[in-house]
């Protein structure tokens, strides 16, 4: 028992020093992506941390199976290489006996990545995608700076204004560049407002001119004005897509079992298993001789978390297209893992090798009868 109490304490801190880092280079990347998003007008620049602390949550489970991976193989790898494994083998216990220490540890971890996969996700998802929703609502002259030039939510303008009105909807000194196709349009006025007529948003500019130019041709056509209304947040509906099965509850996609929601189930009920598979993979790669050094067995792991994740990822979208169904799907990455990782390590317990277990499955008189 002071064994296994020694075992998680050193579990605990290597877990925990992970989460550390992995958290703050996660939020540090959602940052900076966020901050792109906010000068191009997809994002409120004042919601800036709340999105990134959103998109952060969603993404804590990989960083928890990640961190829960990492600290069994570094501390397990620690242990060899610190001959603390050959005390534990002198007293008659296997590699396997590791487990019940090790789950007993990484219990509370796999119900927090299946809360967190099947509850935050599409909470986080639901709360950024309402975020960036109702500020893509507000027109475009509202979310420009005065001052400064700003592309629209489309990327298909640059406005530049100088406001002077407490309701943001009348400006001077008015730019606008726009491109449609193969026509380049640049118009300026002294001054504009926002007007609705049926439902759609219109810029009313007053005292201007417009410069139309053809990318194709180069011919320039130039307008004076002195009214001018120019169509800035068109009426449409959002249409259904495959990325938003995300926004989607967990209860709501077992509703609605369409290929698409189906994929997005199997993402979210292959973390916790996943993470479980990765457990015993981790305490198989462990065990690998020692004398190869740590950084080989992180590196090893690094490489079955990657291609575990893809796996993942790619079953999601087999799904989605119909390639596959999802037990099926399930049954043979997770299975198949499961079975894979558990035979590792019974042939790391019994010191064996893959060589021998394969002598073991084909014996050579089969080899010769070939």
């Amino acid at each position: 028992m002071l064994f296994h109490s020694s075992i998680q304490k050193d579990l605990a801190r290597s877990f925990g020093a992970t989460v550390v880092v992995l958290a703050t280079i996660v939020m540090t990347i959602m940052l900076i992506r966020t901050l792109g998003q906010a000068t191009k007008g997809s994002v409120n620049p004042s919601e800036v941390m709340l999105v990134m602390g959103l998109t952060v949550i969603g993404h804590l489970t990989t960083i928890l199976t990640l961190s829960l991976f990492i600290a069994v193989v570094s501390t397990l790898s620690r242990m060899y290489a610190d001959s603390e494994m050959v005390i534990w083998f002198s007293s008659g216990k296997g590699l396997t006996s590791f487990a019940k220490p090790l789950l007993k540890f990484a219990t509370p971890i796999f119900l927090a990545i299946a809360l967190l996969a099947i509850f935050a996700w599409p909470w986080s998802n639901k709360q950024i995608q309402d975020l960036k929703d109702r500020y893509e609502q507000r027109n475009d002259i509202e979310r420009v700076a005065p001052g400064q030039f700003q592309e629209s939510s489309g990327g298909k303008r640059v406005f530049f204004i100088d406001k002077d009105s407490p309701n943001n909807q009348t400006g001077r000194n008015v730019f606008v560049s726009s491109v449609d196709g193969m026509i380049e349009s640049v118009t300026t006025a002294q001054q504009g407002q926002i007007e609705i007529h049926e439902g759609e948003r219109f810029l009313s500019l007053q005292r201007g001119q417009q410069m139309l130019r053809n990318q194709q041709t180069g011919d320039v056509r130039v307008t004076e004005f002195q009214d001018y209304q120019l169509l800035i947040d068109p009426s449409s509906k959002m249409t259904a897509s495959d990325s938003q099965s995300r926004l989607v509850s967990t209860l709501g996609l077992i509703k609605a079992p369409t290929p698409v929601h189906l994929g997005e189930l199997s993402w979210r009920l292959g973390l916790p298993l996943a993470a479980f598979n990765l457990l015993i993979m981790g305490l198989a790669v462990a065990s690998v001789n020692p004398r190869i050094g740590k950084s080989y067995h992180l590196a090893l792991a690094l490489f079955c978390f990657v291609g575990y994740y893809n796996m993942v990822n790619v079953g999601q979208n087999w799904i989605g297209s119909g390639r596959t169904s999802l037990p099926a799907f399930m049954m043979t990455l997770h299975g198949g893992a499961f079975c894979f990782a558990l035979t590792w390590l019974l042939i790391r317990h019994f010191n064996l090798s893959w060589r021998n277990v394969w002598s073991v499955l084909v014996p050579r008189d089969s080899k010769g009868a070939a």
